[in-house]
């Protein structure tokens, strides 16, 4: 069972999906952070690092990739474990994303709001 404490931030540029995911996460018992860009997310990592980050791949400023790149770069981070969570399909992004560091690539019509909290859950049962 995952820590109810642990901290998601969720990098999302869209209102709506932001604003949908922050809530499932809430009423699963975890606190959650959002940004809207990469840029804005690289800086709430660095103010309250989270035990979790779920990245959308196109952004604004900074995309997902760039921003994973980063997180995996500096030892202070590269231990937090990257969904992506993103609209983006193919293997050619998947494997990109998968080979730069990240733990899941989910496409978010694929999963409900639900199942992307069980996979965190799974997620986090195992990188405390």
């Amino acid at each position: 069972m995952a820590d109810k404490k642990a901290k998601i931030l969720l990098v999302e540029d869209d209102l709506f999906m932001r604003r949908l995911y922050s809530e499932a996460f809430t009423l699963a018992g975890y606190t959650v952070t959002a940004a809207v860009d990469g840029g804005e997310g690289l800086m709430q990592i660095y103010k309250d690092i989270p035990s979790i980050v779920l990245l959308d791949v196109m952004m604004p400023e900074m995309n997902g990739i760039e921003l994973l790149e980063k997180i995996k770069a500096d030892p202070i981070t590269k231990h937090i474990p990257v969904i992506m969570l993103t609209n983006l399909s193919g293997k050619t992004e998947e494997n990109n994303a998968l080979s730069k560091g990240a733990e899941k690539y989910l496409v978010k019509s694929e999963y409900e709001p639900k199942q992307v909290v069980q996979i965190v859950e799974e997620i986090l049962s195992v990188h405390p």
